[in-house]
């Protein structure tokens, strides 16, 4: 596998030489097939375990993957993470169309969310404070052990909680739902900027 091809081009030659479409790829993960259609447009990436799942299946090196992944390092790679499935699905679109350039991963599971940032290197983490039995403030201080320079951005339903995320490095601090107006404010807020890749207008 060419190491010059983003990971959406390597995963497409991947899952074309074992001859799956990508329902069939979707269904042995098992994830949705519009999950697939976006890893192989390069509009977000998949968790480590499910990337290791993925080489499993088309037969390939996992380390071979992340090289290929590894190749949109311009692009900056957001998480969110939030243990409501509805506000992670109208979550990413929103940020995708501030940020156009960026790969959007979402993680119900606060335990793959900080799986996937010690194998990618986050640039902005949007973080649920309750997190069913977990803790969005605990998963905070342990992202950013993995990575000082990553930004967080808490989110919730209750404002009161904003005194305890202050204690935390995070950037921000959002009401849910996720704006599109919202995220552009928070960008302007970060504690370690990066580059974004374009910022829709």
């Amino acid at each position: 596998m060419n190491k010059k091809l983003t990971f959406g081009q390597a995963l497409l030659a991947a899952r074309k030489r074992k001859g799956l479409s990508q329902q069939q790829l979707a269904d042995r993960l098992p994830v949705i097939r519009s999950s697939v259609a976006n890893w192989e447009a390069d509009r977000r990436l998949p968790s480590a375990t499910i990337m290791a799942r993925i080489a499993e299946i088309l037969e390939v090196d996992v380390a071979e993957l992340l090289d290929a992944a590894n190749e949109n390092a311009t692009r900056p790679i957001v998480i969110v993470v939030d243990d409501n499935p509805i506000v992670l699905s109208g979550s990413a679109p929103i940020i995708e169309e501030v940020m156009p350039k960026a790969l959007v991963v979402c993680f119900s599971s606060p335990s793959q969310a900080l799986e996937f940032a010690k194998e990618n290197r986050v640039a902005l983490a949007f973080l649920d404070i309750e997190l069913g039995l977990a803790n969005g403030i605990d998963l905070c201080n342990a992202l950013i052990k993995v990575n000082p320079r990553m930004n967080a951005v808490f989110l919730t339903a209750y404002p009161d909680y904003g005194v305890d995320a202050w204690g935390t490095e995070a950037s921000g601090f959002m009401v849910k739902p996720i704006t599109a107006e919202g995220v552009k404010a928070q960008l302007k807020k970060l504690r370690h900027p990066f580059p974004t890749g374009g910022i829709a207008a």
